[in-house]
């Protein structure tokens, strides 16, 4: 039983460094995704380890239709303040508001 503790917590604190362990949030460069999204791109660079390039989830939850749940202020206030597993300030400052204004529309 202890065993079995022991790889779950293992497992939980690599999956938690994963989603912490990035640099902090640069601001954004000009270039931008091919459909124009700075968020997008902030979200591939900073989100996608643990909430998945497509939006799929991994270790994190998927966000496919959170917009559907979510709004833009709701979104960003789970980006800047963390949520559950998810730590705090992964993405901060108008990076943060670009990434929250991308998933408020995905519904």
């Amino acid at each position: 039983m202890k065993k079995k503790w022991l790889i779950a917590g293992a497992v939980l604190a690599l999956g938690l460094s994963a989603c912490g362990a990035k640099e902090e949030s640069k601001p954004a460069e000009t270039a931008q995704t091919s459909d124009g999204s700075e968020g997008e791109k902030i979200y591939q660079q900073s989100c996608s380890s643990c909430h998945g390039n497509n939006l799929q989830g991994q270790v994190g939850p998927g966000l496919k239709n959170v917009g559907g749940k979510y709004d833009q202020a709701e979104i960003e206030k789970i980006i800047l303040k963390g949520r559950g597993s998810m730590p705090a300030g992964v993405v901060k400052g108008e990076d943060a508001t670009k990434v929250a204004e991308w998933l408020a529309g995905k519904k």
